[in-house]
């Protein structure tokens, strides 16, 4: 920036001085040229003024941002064997980002087996969040692979977290060939990074509470007429039970109108998690539905593990408006 200023004062500098050299008529053409010079140096003064505010203000904003991005890069974990067992084993060697994918950690996964395995995970906890996983690896018999576990940058947004400082894990291991044989489900790993003792779990729980009875609180967020699919309500789910539970949508209506939404949420005990109702455009436009006023709909909460209902909301009618 400083650059551009002095080469923008020597260009008006230069424009100047030229305007005088060439000024060799009479005296009321030196006046008329010596006022248009005036007026040049006058717009000069305040194009310079700009620019020189414009640079402090750069100059101020740039210890902020890398500031920000040194607190972002600052991240790390300790390399550290998560699972080694029925001859898998895998080994978390470093806390990465990807400026398309997001943060992430890199994993050696090694297959000590003689079969081939899908490795994948059961559930991925952040900062006592539930967050969806796409991580899935296949190893072949006797073989090796790095593959990183990203975490995805959506849901963190949406949770509140801004720096990450636990990652709880839970493992599988089917048999490529056959999913029903599985070597090891539901295997417990956690990670703490460097930014463990700072890290923020302040409930992102602010909205309209739809439920909360036997230790499963649902708070109404936010609605988006603009998410991928269609239109979607964010939930909020707290779950203070001593169980994994798992919850669906039923005899869901928008103005009155049944809907069959896209939802499904997991919430292991002692956690949390930001979920989507989903509502498709094409219901909304079959039902010639422009915005959406009221929802009604029931909560079905079951056992994670043995499907088991743990309990049925009554009706539940909330504005989204």
């Amino acid at each position: 920036m400083k650059k551009r200023v002095m080469i923008l004062t020597g260009v008006i500098g230069v424009s100047v001085l030229g305007m005088l050299a060439g000024c060799g008529s009479s005296d009321s053409e030196k006046k008329e040229i010596t006022a248009v010079v005036s007026e040049s140096a006058e717009e000069a003064a305040e194009t310079v003024e700009a620019a020189t505010e414009s640079e402090a203000e750069e100059e101020e904003a740039a210890p902020e941002e890398e500031k920000k991005a040194a607190e972002k890069s600052a991240v790390s974990i300790e390399e550290q064997v998560l699972v080694d067992k029925d001859g898998i084993k895998i080994t978390a060697t470093e806390y990465t980002e990807d400026d398309f994918w997001g943060e992430g950690i890199r994993l050696l996964i090694e297959n000590n087996t003689d079969k081939t395995y899908m490795i994948g995970c059961d559930a991925l906890i952040v900062n006592d969040y539930m967050i969806s996983d796409l991580f899935s690896s296949e190893i072949s018999a006797g073989k090796k692979a790095n593959e990183t576990m990203y975490l995805s940058t959506t849901e963190l947004e949406a949770a509140g977290i801004d720096t990450v400082g636990k990652v709880e894990i839970y493992f599988h291991a089917f048999d490529s060939e056959d999913w029903s044989d599985s070597l090891f489900q539901k295997e417990f790993c956690e990670v703490k990074t460097s930014e463990y003792e700072n890290m923020d779990t302040t409930p992102n729980d602010a909205g309209m509470e739809l439920y909360n009875e036997g230790g499963i609180k649902i708070v109404g967020k936010t609605v988006d007429e603009n998410s991928f699919w269609g239109t979607a309500i964010l939930l909020y789910t707290e779950n203070t039970s001593d169980q994994d539970v798992s919850i669906s949508v039923e005899e869901m209506s928008i103005n009155g109108f049944m809907i069959d939404p896209l939802y499904s949420s997991t919430c292991y005990a002692g956690k949390k998690s930001i979920e989507d109702i989903t509502v498709l455009s094409e219901d909304l436009e079959s039902n010639g539905i422009e915005s959406i006023e009221e929802v009604e709909l029931k909560f079905h909460i079951y056992d994670a593990d043995s499907y088991e209902t743990i309990a049925d909301s009554e009706a539940i009618t909330f504005s989204a408006q």
